[in-house]
């Protein structure tokens, strides 16, 4: 059967009130990088002034240095050039194609929110993620203003001049002496389409987050604090869209944006492709991933209905109107559908070309017969043309949000077939949440450190993510047999394992309330 014959507008996917994202493969540095000037412009994305074919690159950032140095700003550049240009590689910039002959400056370090003014856009390309992220973000002015008034430290936007800081490192301070030359164009739009997300409490999950990690803005290196952020990032942007695979075609089928999250994944912290707990966290991803046709179709669903035949409306009326279709909108659909048919013979010439254009409507309309409503039907003829797109793509931006494979991954797979992908917790994304779990909320918005033991720490990250690493106490798990349940005896020993690697945690007794999780930095009760 001949594809159907979808307009471009019609076929658009991304819709910014379920998902802001374009989803593909990924850059969280980028994300960072454009996230800042989201933040700094309330919103809006700012176009660089640069004259037409020309970038940012090794070369022209010496020459800013040369300037800087001419007019007294900084001292010493012509007696160690050299030395410059490998502090400039090494720290002051992320590349592409590093040590190739077409190597190029993507951008900054995302080090201070100013970074972004010093980009090639053709390589800090982020697909919106950073939308999805500051809609997340906005829903807690309180929260986005905090992390923006450190990102700003250092850095006066009124005189241009970097202002002294006792936290303000070297590299850092290389930026803002770079960015002193560099100008953006100012003219953006001055009212901005306010989103709210549609998993209000995960963005909340984020915000809150943040503000723990803002915590130890006093007590961490600057880089290791924007480390931090990245992972931060990249493991919310991971969940918020797994959660959302799971929950939209229940919304769809419920008809409300009031479904219950019982998203829930074991993660296998053994670090073994043949692990005991493998084949169970191999299942839970397997979940996910083939959930995206019906996350695809419910998304497909949902445009439909807010952009083509009720515009404007919200999602939650979106979602009521799919639930219970009015006869007239069954109407509008149908004239839809039958536009569509009449496209293959609209450009049809010859009594052959006509013949051929009145089979393939024919057999359109026999692939959607088992379609019950006007609405499925429609959304099949655009999952005929773009699912396969999506789906392909929606793969690649989880992986690459989750860190597939890195130390800080939320996920992991192996390099053949039959290690197939599984949640994971790496050693540095366990250090980034062992950091936040450990401090709790005061009655005044502070934050206080505590210890932690070993099953504390379980407990937290099941109840505070849904992901699950000993699942002995779970419902799901209740029936299980001996092999399961030994198989989450050997997750919890490599979450030991993992711990006493990166620091938090000493064997001191075999008793179980002795084995506590220590606190790196204490804030005071």
């Amino acid at each position: 059967m001949q594809m159907p014959i979808i307009n471009k507008d019609e076929r658009v996917f991304r819709e910014p009130y379920i998902f802001a994202a374009d989803v593909k493969a990924i850059t969280l540095d980028n994300v960072l990088v454009n996230l800042f000037m989201l933040m700094r412009n309330n919103g809006a994305r700012i176009k660089l002034m640069l004259k037409s074919g020309t970038f940012h690159d090794i070369k022209s950032l010496k020459k800013y240095f040369s300037v800087l140095e001419k007019y007294d700003n900084i001292l010493g550049y012509s007696q160690n050039s050299d030395a410059v240009e490998s502090w400039i590689r090494s720290s002051l910039v992320n590349m592409v194609y590093r040590g190739k002959a077409k190597e190029n400056i993507a951008s900054m370090r995302p080090l201070h929110l100013e970074s972004y003014r010093i980009r090639n856009q053709k390589h800090t390309k982020d697909y919106n993620t950073a939308d999805q992220l500051f809609i997340m973000i906005s829903q807690r002015p309180e929260v986005m203003n905090a992390l923006k008034s450190y990102l700003s430290i250092g850095w006066d936007n009124v005189s241009r001049k970097i202002v002294d800081s006792p936290t303000l490192d070297v590299d850092t301070a290389g930026i803002l002496h770079l960015i002193k030359l560099v100008d953006i164009d100012t003219k953006v739009p001055t009212t901005q389409m306010e989103i709210k997300p549609i998993l209000k409490n995960q963005a909340n999950l984020f915000c809150d987050d943040i503000m723990r990690l803002l915590a130890y803005q006093h007590s961490i290196p600057r880089s290791v604090f924007i480390d931090y952020l990245r992972i931060l990032t990249g493991f919310h942007l991971s969940l918020y869209f797994q959660k959302l695979v799971y929950l939209l075609p229940k919304m769809v089928e419920e008809g409300t944006l009031d479904v219950e999250d019982d998203w829930s994944q074991v993660v296998d912290l053994t670090d073994k492709l043949e692990s005991s707990v493998s084949p169970i966290a191999c299942a839970d991803m397997d979940k996910t991933l083939n959930g995206l046709m019906d996350y695809i179709r419910a998304s497909y669903a949902i445009r439909v209905m807010r952009r083509q035949i009720t515009p404007h409306s919200s999602v939650s009326v979106a979602l009521s109107m799919i639930k219970n279709t009015p006869v007239e909108i069954n109407a509008q659909i149908n004239a839809i559908l039958q536009n569509i048919y009449n496209r293959y013979s609209a450009e049809a010439k010859t009594i052959e070309e006509m013949q051929e254009a009145e089979q393939n409507a024919k057999d359109l309309q026999e692939y959607l017969q088992y379609e019950s409503t006007p609405l499925e039907k429609y959304v099949q003829c655009l999952m005929k043309v773009g699912a396969a797109y999506q789906l392909k793509y929606s793969r690649d931006f989880l992986d690459k949000a989750s860190m597939k494979n890195e130390t800080s991954a939320l996920m992991i797979d192996g390099r053949s077939r039959k290690y197939t992908r599984r949640g994971a917790i790496g050693s540095k994304l366990l250090e980034v949440l062992v950091q936040l779990l450990v401090l709790n909320p005061k009655e005044n918005g502070e934050f206080e450190s505590r210890p932690l033991s070993i099953r504390q720490l379980a407990q937290e990250i099941r109840y505070r993510y849904g992901l699950i690493i000993d699942g002995a106490n779970e419902p799901r798990f209740k029936d299980a047999d001996i092999k399961t349940h030994l198989a989450f005896k050997d997750n919890m020993t490599a979450l030991k394992n993992k711990l006493r690697q990166i620091g938090f945690y000493t064997d001191l007794s075999d008793a179980s309330s002795l084995q506590k999780i220590r606190p790196r930095y204490k804030f005071n009760k």
